[in-house]
């Protein structure tokens, strides 16, 4: 997951240059065509100068602006409500996206270590393996190793009580992602109902349909609708991906505490 990021990272930032150069390339070409121009007419140098100030004006109006224009028609008092819903619930899905990356290990290689740490040096030397390795895993291994005096039965309920405690760790913060998700659609049909209320509102007191009439209250309803719509989706890939990712390290975290119970059956033998 860290490779994933950085790759990302990467990505975003090198096709940030590329269309940094393609742009100072873009502008470098029309000044030299700019110098050519004016070499043959200085009213043909006039134009084009208008016509490249024209061109980076539109070019300036990019996304971000156009973004922003649309947040600022669809009213601010709808739209900012479902923004927050969308900053705060990537915020606690990066936190988790970062928590499980930490948390999963080479379980192959640490169930090695394990077991060569049993035929050399002991439950102690185990035990400090185990807490010498992060993750969910080898804290499961710490809590069974340490109860080792007490019989295999204590070690097993000792495993399935705290991989239980390691679980609900993993899920924290889920479900205000999930709530996020409910309550951003649900912001923006609310701002389309106030939208479609201020449009026949508007039809009402002018006692006629006029499209310049409902036009601003249905364009209020429309962005709200979208910009609730758009946060949910997002928010939906994160909560999906949080969910396949805890349910590997479930998995993971059965398996290698059914080869814990093996491995201390065979220690004691």
């Amino acid at each position: 997951m860290k490779k994933l990021f950085l790759i990302l990272s990467v990505a975003m930032f090198s096709l940030g240059t590329v269309d940094a150069f393609a742009q100072d390339n873009a502008n470098e070409g029309a000044a030299t065509e700019q110098a050519a121009a004016t070499e043959q007419a200085a009213v043909a140098e006039t134009t084009t100068v208008a016509d490249v100030d024209a061109e980076a004006t539109i070019a300036g109006e990019s996304m971000h602006h156009v973004m922003m224009q649309k947040f600022l028609e669809g009213g601010w008092e709808w739209m900012l409500p479902v923004l927050l819903c969308l900053v705060l619930g990537l915020a606690i899905a990066i936190e988790r996206i970062l928590y499980l990356s930490l948390s999963t290990i080479n379980s192959k290689k640490f169930l090695a270590q394990i077991e060569e740490a049993l035929k050399n040096g002991g439950i102690d030397a185990a035990m400090e393996v185990a807490r010498n390795t992060r993750g969910p895993i080898a804290s499961i291994y710490y809590q069974g190793l340490s109860r080792y005096g007490q019989g295999l039965d204590a070690v097993e309920k000792s495993v399935v009580s705290y991989g239980s405690v390691q679980t609900g760790l993993m899920e924290s913060g889920l479900s205000w992602i999930g709530l996020f998700i409910a309550l951003s659609p649900m912001l923006g049909f609310m701002g389309t109902v106030v939208g479609m209320i201020a449009a026949f509102d508007a039809i009402q007191a002018a006692g006629d349909i006029s499209p310049t009439l409902v036009a601003g209250g249905i364009k209020v309803a429309l962005l709200t609708t979208l910009m609730g719509l758009i946060a949910a989706v997002i928010l939906q890939l994160f909560y999906n991906y949080i969910v396949a990712k805890i349910d590997s390290l479930v998995n993971e975290m059965e398996d290698t505490s059914i080869v814990l119970m093996d491995m201390l059956t065979a220690y004691k033998k």
